[in-house]
């Protein structure tokens, strides 16, 4: 439990009793995530009070994780679509449907779940998360799975879907370049990657394997392990930002106009004020990294004289399937299943038990061979 910033304990809780539409969840295995380092440090926090002011740590500790896989351990009387002994991915958002209300809000009735009138999340706004022996979820926000995936990654569904939902998010949104367009003057044909942790890894597998993309496809970090990574994974150059000039580089390798679609998945608030000079005119920009600190907004000046599409998005949810599961776990579950992405390739550390994720967060992240971390219960 985080009960302040940088001050994690382990703690006894009481086992978490059950409404009649929910299941109770025994945790597999939990991603370490970008976010719990935010909250950890005290860069973020997403529980706030009913004026949008959050909450001190002091006055209301957090279990945090959010990325969450495990077996049910009970279901309550009127969930008839899983039993005992189901392995499930839980989808850590609660929306208008998962709440069960009469009425969706606007954004649940367009499928925008993520962003519900009504929403909060375990594990970051203030809901207890996966870091602990039991978890309680509505029913629908359990994704059952059968196969014999691992809980370890089975856990980056959620890291994967926020992937899929950003991707649909720029794919829906009215732009100069496209992927595949019909006409060669507005198709995607070189696409930068600003960041190469797993965000990016799963970027540049998703943009290779499913969006079927065979352009161009260059990934800047200044970690030498995490370059090799995604040259194996899909990147056909990786760049390495402190050793040269990054627009130098990019604008060579995509005919001196930049690209036409550029990922910001790196949560560094220098590569703003390179993005000017890594982008076509035009050109779509994903705002996906969060972190930013110490960025003059200044540096937006020189990117709006480009006319770019800017596309923020977060989380992983977006539209239900019939039963009421997210639409994009459910997909995103598909994609790691059937091999099309490669979660394994990502996770370089395991950790055994709650007093080794403080270390996690302090000192692994830091490291040079640090890619993705689990907790495995």
């Amino acid at each position: 439990m985080l009960c302040d910033v940088g001050r994690l304990e382990v703690r006894d809780i009481p086992r978490p009793v059950i409404s009649a539409h929910e299941v109770l969840v025994r945790v597999g295995a939990v991603g370490i995530c970008g976010t719990d380092a935010h909250i950890f440090a005290g860069h973020a926090n997403y529980n706030t009070n009913e004026r949008g002011l959050p909450i001190p740590l002091a006055l209301q500790p957090q279990i945090l994780g959010h990325e969450i896989s495990g077996t049910i351990e009970e279901v309550g009387q009127a969930v008839t679509d899983l039993k005992a002994g189901d392995r499930v991915v839980v989808d850590q958002g609660l929306n208008c449907v998962s709440r069960r209300r009469d009425i969706l809000c606007d954004y649940c009735r367009t499928g925008d779940s993520h962003q519900c009138e009504f929403y909060r999340e375990h594990g970051i706004t203030g809901l207890p998360g996966g870091l602990a022996e039991f978890i309680a979820v509505p029913s629908v926000n359990a994704v059952k799975f059968s196969t014999s995936l691992a809980f370890t990654a089975a856990a980056l569904v959620e890291p994967l879907g926020c992937v899929i939902h950003s991707s649909n998010t720029v794919a829906k949104t009215r732009k100069r370049y496209s992927f595949n367009a019909d006409k060669p003057d507005e198709r995607v044909r070189s696409v930068l990657i600003c960041g190469a942790g797993p965000a990016g890894l799963l970027f540049t597998q998703y943009l290779r394997n499913v969006v079927g993309y065979e352009g161009s496809l260059c990934v800047t970090d200044p970690n030498g392990r995490k370059r090799v990574l995604a040259a194996k994974l899909g990147a056909d150059q990786t760049i390495d930002p402190t050793s040269c000039d990054l627009v130098d580089v990019v604008r060579e390798h995509s005919n001196g106009k930049g690209v036409e679609y550029l990922i910001e998945a790196s949560g560094a608030g220098e590569v703003f004020a390179s993005i000017p000079g890594l982008i076509n005119k035009q050109a779509a920009v994903l705002l996906y990294g969060h972190g930013h600190a110490g960025t003059d907004l200044s540096v937006m000046n020189n990117i709006l004289f480009k006319e770019p599409f800017i596309v923020a998005s977060v989380g992983a949810s977006g539209g239900f399937e019939p039963d009421g599961r997210p639409s994009v776990y459910k997909r995103s579950l598909s994609l790691i299943e059937n091999g099309q992405i490669n979660v394994d390739a990502l996770i370089t550390h395991q950790y055994n038990s709650f007093e080794n994720v403080e270390r996690a967060l302090t000192t692994d992240m830091a490291k040079e061979n640090y890619v993705k971390g689990v907790v495995v219960l």
